[in-house]
């Protein structure tokens, strides 16, 4: 990212839009946006993709095989407008008893990652999985029981431009028995939408 070209048309974008760069309230801004396009746009630079560490199922006595569930916040930019959507995430995984556990502080670390870019929430819902996902599956033998991603988020291209009105958009992405349950042995996903119906709900 070179950043003294985004300071140069950042300060170009100030002139356009009629305002004078040099005045001491905008001086550094065009710096520090640039700046701050490193951080937020990271996700393009693929030697930051998070390592995710996994943990042999029952290596340390415990042998786990129900749900485990993570929550979290998220922010992006629309790649349409490039304005800000924000909002929460559901991440839920069943382990195989034989196969790997997740490190489950790199859930955010993934999320973060791939919404440090311009994205579409649905992307952005699917990449996270994907990635997790794959992951996971490298134990080939042992793959992952399932594995879902909810993500509801507020868009300030629809609430703050355009036609101004508050709302949010929820998607979510299904792998394994999350997308076809066995439902003699249980329904993990609507096990999943119970434990979480509440705090979707009540996200405003």
């Amino acid at each position: 990212m070179d950043q003294k070209k985004i300071e140069s048309l950042w300060r170009e974008i100030l002139i356009e839009i009629g305002e004078d760069p040099d005045r001491v309230g905008l001086v550094e801004t065009p710096k520090r946006i640039a700046k701050m396009y490193k951080e937020i746009f990271r996700g393009y630079d693929k030697t930051q993709l998070p390592k995710v560490t996994v943990f042999p199922n029952g290596d340390d006595g415990l042998t786990y095989t129900q749900m485990i569930i993570d929550t979290g916040g998220f922010y992006s930019n629309c790649e349409h407008h490039g304005e800000r959507f924000l909002g929460k995430y559901w991440f839920a995984y069943i382990p195989s008893k034989k196969g790997n556990i997740l490190g489950i502080s790199k859930v955010a670390r993934v999320v973060d990652y791939f919404a440090a870019k311009l994205q579409v929430q649905e992307r952005l819902t699917q990449e996270v999985v994907d990635y997790l996902w794959t992951e996971l599956c490298k134990d080939e033998a042992h793959p992952p029981i399932g594995m879902a991603l909810i993500m509801k988020a507020k868009h300030l291209c629809k609430s703050a431009r355009g036609v101004k009105k508050e709302g949010f958009m929820t998607t979510s992405e299904m792998r394994g028995e999350f997308l076809t349950p066995d439902t003699a042995k249980g329904n993990p996903r609507e096990e999943f939408l119970q434990l979480v119906s509440g705090e979707i709900g009540d996200l405003k």
